[in-house]
């Protein structure tokens, strides 16, 4: 699994980046986890806001910080569970 966390490296992107470490644990579960705060590489993705979360490829949230059972619904979603 890959998860690219979206964001300029603001305060609400740490925080995402964190819940998402935090998801992760408590899932037990192993993925490649990227910050990506270069704004070119951003555009590259198609993210127009931020704090976005980008889990195998696909937004699962953009412009808001997700709290930590959020995002494992969408860990679990993409899973296919």
């Amino acid at each position: 699994m890959n998860i690219k966390v979206i964001g300029t490296g603001c305060e609400k992107c740490d925080k995402l980046y964190e819940n998402v470490l935090e998801a992760l644990k408590s899932l037990d579960c192993s993925a490649d986890i990227e910050k990506v705060e270069d704004l070119m590489e951003i555009v590259k993705l198609g993210v127009m806001s931020s704090p976005s979360l980008m889990i195998d490829g696909k937004l699962a949230a953009a412009g808001r910080v997700l709290k930590v059972d959020e995002i494992i619904k969408s860990i679990k979603k993409m899973q296919g569970e």
